[in-house]
């Protein structure tokens, strides 16, 4: 079964939607690739036509690169078709076996181009042996850990460049939040957000989010004339939630997975799983995400 477009009137409904936060639960946090074993997970479950949409914070450069090149090297067949949203809801678009369609982006949502080049100056004078600046994204500015670095460094280092880039947004008059910080504007506004996670930080405005990310899959798949019986959606923070509660709030069954839940599993009105509920306590990452790909591969061949 591939994934085909309902007729008017008449969605397709498939039993199962896959909405995946991408690092952590996809790729490793650490090679910033996705193991094979969860290309092919994902493979089969697109085959059996369960519509999966990425929901990520990284740009649609590493989503085409590492995810999508390695989906259809695997042999990803006509007439499928996958959905990324990307940078938190401001970049999106879909692909086939003919690579991707067009790349929406939202501008508005971007930060000033020359505090942009202010803070690609900032990583290059003081930061550049463990942090980059990453020239792919088109709706945010991100600055990610340098492959192969100590991660307990970087995140020392982190908070002193969080911590610069703050001040550089004061100097912009760009009102800021940063977890429990907040630094309004000249009028009082705060429009932007830094967001440290454990191999980057995002300024971003606030409009970005995993629930935008989830509205944007939404739309996609009504576009396409798509509507899921069920949501399983997979992250790695507490930030990632926000796609089940959009889903949730919006009348669809949810169930979904946390990949770390070092950081604590909040009470939710839906059902929540982590690696533990396979007999893999110690699992996180890829690994956790991998297992439960797993799993609902295996489900999907029975259905």
């Amino acid at each position: 079964m591939t994934l085909t477009a309902g007729a008017p009137g008449r969605p397709e409904q498939p039993p199962i939607g896959l909405l995946l936060d991408v690092d952590g639960p996809v790729s490793s946090p650490v090679t910033r690739t996705v193991p094979p074993e969860i290309i092919h997970s994902l493979l089969v479950m697109a085959k059996r036509g369960w519509p999966i949409v990425f929901n990520t914070g990284r740009s649609d450069h590493f989503i085409r690169e590492q995810v999508m090149e390695p989906m259809l090297a695997a042999g990803m067949p006509a007439g499928v078709r996958c959905y990324a949203v990307c940078e938190k809801g401001a970049v999106w678009f879909s692909f086939t076996a003919d690579g991707p369609g067009t790349i929406h982006v939202d501008h508005s949502l971007a930060p000033p181009q020359e505090f942009a080049a202010e803070v690609r100056k900032l990583v290059s004078s003081g930061y550049s042996s463990l942090m980059f600046f990453d020239e792919t994204k088109k709706a945010m500015v991100s600055v990610e850990q340098v492959v192969g670095t100590e991660n307990r460094e970087y995140r020392r280092v982190q908070e002193k460049f969080d911590a610069e880039v703050l001040a550089l947004m004061g100097r912009f008059d760009m009102g800021a939040t940063r977890l429990d910080q907040h630094l309004p504007d000249s009028d009082d506004r705060i429009d932007y957000r830094v967001d440290p996670n454990i191999i980057a930080t995002d300024i971003e405005s606030v409009q970005l989010g995993k629930d935008l990310g989830a509205q944007r899959a939404l739309e996609m798949l009504a576009a396409d004339g798509v509507v899921p019986h069920a949501w399983r959606t997979m992250g790695d923070s507490r930030t990632d939630y926000a796609m089940s509660d959009l889903l949730h709030h919006n009348g669809h069954a949810v169930l979904h997975v946390d990949v770390r839940p070092a950081e604590g599993v909040p009470e939710k009105p839906y059902p929540v799983l982590t690696a533990a509920h396979l007999g893999f306590p110690k699992a996180v990452h890829e690994e956790a995400g991998a297992a439960f790909l797993r799993t609902w591969a295996a489900i999907a061949q029975t259905l």
